[in-house]
């Protein structure tokens, strides 16, 4: 449909991304998973994803790893959000490898697994720090020698997650006390850990400086692939595209308007009252999105000379009175995404995707 917005998609870049996260991360001897849960596992993606040289994918919703599973994706599947004890069959079905933290969880796929007549792997999450999912390290040891006398799991790797909650980056300092863990863990249950993995995008700094302590072996990599950036250490990757994913969209009115609302002010629709600064007149346009599309906040105007002012279900009002060219109604206006921008454009309906090499 003409009328709407547009995800553009470029999947050389996207291809040329993995491509240089693979060998970057090989010359140190890790692996990369590809994470696929930030385009909601878009199948032509994925391929490009593969044409880079990702040979293994990662997601944290198992509505992703079915419906690649449809779709003839055979390759190994890491689900990467604890399972939910009610989706436990399904885990076992569709995904090769699940994150695991909690014992009763770990206990229903050994059960579930035996029936099955199947094996199924386990990373054992380590919380370093981030306070997101993960036992202490004082706690693993004792941990893995509980589910290392389970029957039909298998405890394949221990890994980290770093940033995504608490912002915690990752450091020679942190890891090193994942790899502590490792060898404690092998110590006390005399098992193999074979898989270390040490985190995702934010962890690549440590892969580029050539410090990322020996040993780590796994990084699960979504953000950088995709995007280019690392948005824990804000910054932008220097040997990825940024602009692998375009969204457009159409100019519907340009009028030149004070920039702040006229009257007594209340809550927005959304409950939020609005705070504006007063720059005096401005010529403002208003375009065919909304919040209801996307999460206006993952925008990034490509023209640096254009701002986002605000936005209600259906419009996002932008400053254009010092745009790079003259913006009329009709035109189209361009913006790069964030991840959270990635994450709600991929899954909305209202935003068509489109494919260019």
């Amino acid at each position: 449909m003409k009328h709407m917005p547009c995800l553009e998609i470029n999947l050389t870049k996207i291809e040329e991304n993995a491509r240089r996260t693979v060998e970057k991360c090989a010359g140190m001897d890790i692996e990369v998973l590809g994470v696929t849960k930030g385009f909601a596992a878009l199948p032509r993606i994925v391929k490009a994803m593969q044409l880079g040289g990702i040979t293994k994918l990662a997601d944290s919703r198992l509505e992703h790893v079915i419906a690649l599973r449809k779709q003839h994706f055979s390759q190994s599947i890491t689900l990467l959000r604890i399972p939910q004890l009610s989706s436990i069959d399904d885990v076992l079905t569709y995904t090769d490898c699940s994150i695991n933290s909690e014992y009763e969880v770990i206990k229903a796929l050994s059960e579930k697994a035996v029936t099955k007549g199947i094996h199924h792997d386990i990373i054992l999450m380590i919380d370093v720090g981030d306070l997101r999912e993960g036992v202490l390290p004082e706690e693993a040891a004792d941990m893995a020698v509980k589910v290392a006398g389970l029957p039909g799991v298998i405890i394949r790797g221990i890994g980290t997650n770093m940033g995504c909650y608490g912002g915690i980056l990752p450091t020679i300092r942190n890891l090193n006390l994942l790899l502590e863990t490792k060898r404690e863990i092998e110590e006390k249950t005399g098992i193999v850990i074979d898989i270390v993995s040490g985190g995702g995008t934010s962890s690549l700094k440590l892969v580029e400086s050539g410090d990322m302590p020996a040993g780590v072996n796994q990084l699960r990599v979504g953000e950088g692939i995709l995007l280019g950036t690392d948005t824990t250490h804000d910054r932008e990757i220097p040997w990825l595209h940024q602009d692998a994913f375009l969204l457009r969209t159409e100019v519907i009115e340009v009028k030149t308007k004070p920039s702040v609302p006229i009257g007594e002010t209340g809550k927005d629709a959304f409950g939020n009252t609005p705070v504006f600064v007063d720059k005096g007149l401005c010529d403002r346009a208003i375009l065919a999105l909304g919040k209801q599309d996307v999460n206006l906040e993952g925008l990034i105007p490509a023209d640096p000379n254009i701002s986002i002012l605000g936005g209600s279900s259906d419009h996002l009002i932008i400053d254009v009175t010092n745009a790079e060219d003259r913006v009329k109604v009709g035109d189209l206006v361009t913006f790069r995404l964030n991840y959270q921008g990635l994450l709600t454009s991929s899954n909305s309906k209202y935003i068509k995707k489109v494919y260019v090499k």
